[in-house]
């Protein structure tokens, strides 16, 4: 389980890392949503709060980026 949850940090960190090369904004999100989410995960099991708040954070505004493209299109 505890390999399970650090291979879920490592994805997270990839998936990031991704979304930061990536042209696309969409597909940025999509990484950063993904990616933001599993670190999450990872920072819930090693109980680092200002990591959980970190990723939170980061996640909804990646959310909230995602939508306003999706549903606000100009």
């Amino acid at each position: 389980m505890i390999e399970i949850l650090k291979i879920i940090g490592v994805l997270g960190l990839i998936l990031i890392i991704i979304g930061i090369v990536t042209k696309k904004r969409k597909n940025q999100d999509i990484f950063y949503i993904i990616g933001g989410t599993c670190l999450t995960i990872y920072s819930i099991y090693i109980r680092d709060l200002i990591f959980i708040i970190l990723q939170i954070v980061f996640t909804l505004a990646a959310i909230y980026d995602f939508a306003k493209i999706q549903f606000f299109k100009k």
